[in-house]
């Protein structure tokens, strides 16, 4: 196993995005579409918050869900907007970091998302710690 390996190798590039004035039925079906379960939320090209699927469960009061037949309420989401339900300001790693420091993140964090920055704040990439585990898994 590489030391110095960069979060680069592991992170999902060019990352699909919620924009700010995006509605939670978008975020839904990007979400379904995709197969993923964490979309940053941008305001240009620098990151502002961030969803999971975990939030729209929330604010529909659903006790589990299975990411594979996501379904909510969506009569909720004319209640709430997008800014309201993510996470604002979340913590971002920058792309210059190594997977070490990502997995040291996770481990004291309680998210499973962390966008990818460039020196300007730019969003360019998304690690979560299902990246993590395939890329230890591959390690073995």
């Amino acid at each position: 196993m590489k030391k110095r390996e960069s979060v680069r190798h592991i992170m999902a590039n060019e990352p699909l995005v919620l924009h700010l004035n995006d509605g939670l039925s978008e975020a839904e079906k990007l979400f379904k579409q995709h197969h993923v379960r964490h979309l940053p939320v941008v305001s240009g090209d620098k990151i502002v918050g961030i969803l999971s699927m975990t939030d729209l469960a929330h604010i529909s009061f659903v006790d589990s869900y299975d990411p594979n037949d996501f379904s909510v309420d969506t009569s909720v989401y004319s209640l709430f907007s997008l800014e309201q339900i993510m996470v604002r300001n979340p913590k971002c790693i920058s792309d210059k970091a190594t997977i070490k420091e990502v997995a040291e993140i996770f481990l004291e964090a309680s998210f499973h998302a962390l966008p990818v920055v460039d020196d300007d704040n730019k969003l360019i990439g998304i690690v979560t710690t299902t990246d993590l585990i395939k890329y230890l898994v591959e390690q073995y």
